[in-house]
C-alpha cells in the first residue's frame, strides 16, 4: 500500500508541475480572461489518459504500477478532467445515458454550486 501511494504521490507531483508550466507557456503574453492554461491542460489530460488505458487494454504493455503513476498521479495531478471525461466515455460505451447524463450535469451543476458555497462561507466567516 504504502508503495503504491509512493507511486502515485510521485506522478501527482509530476503532474501537477506539468499542469502549472501549461500555463505559464499557454498564458504568457495574452490577455484574455478565457483560462486557455487549464483548457490545453484538461483536453492534453484526457489526450494522454486515453494513451494509458488503451495500453492497459492491450494487456501487459504496461503494468499496473505504471498505470497508477501515469493515470492516476500524472493525469490526477495534471487535471482530474481526464478522469472525469474518461468515466463518461465508458458510460455512452455502456449505454448508461442516464448516468452520463447525471454525471456531466450533475457534476457541472454541483462543482460551480460548491465553488460558490465555499465562496459564501469563506465571506460569512471572515466578515
Amino acid at each position: 500500500m504504502l508503495r503504491t501511494i509512493l507511486i502515485v504521490g510521485t506522478g501527482g507531483f509530476i503532474g501537477s508541475v506539468m499542469r502549472y508550466l501549461v500555463q505559464i507557456f499557454v498564458e504568457k503574453g495574452m490577455s484574455t480572461t478565457f483560462p486557455w492554461g487549464t483548457f490545453v491542460a484538461n483536453i492534453a489530460g484526457s489526450f494522454i489518459i486515453g494513451i494509458v488505458f488503451a495500453l492497459v487494454q492491450k494487456g501487459t504493455l504496461l503494468s499496473s504500477e505504471w498505470r497508477m503513476f501515469l493515470a492516476v498521479g500524472v493525469c490526477g495531478g495534471f487535471t482530474t478532467f481526464s478522469s472525469f471525461a474518461y468515466n463518461n466515455l465508458n458510460m455512452l460505451k455502456d449505454q448508461a445515458y442516464g448516468q452520463f447524463i447525471w454525471n456531466v450535469g450533475g457534476s457541472l451543476f454541483f462543482g460551480l454550486l460548491a465553488v460558490y458555497l465555499g465562496m459564501i462561507l469563506v465571506r460569512v466567516i471572515l466578515q
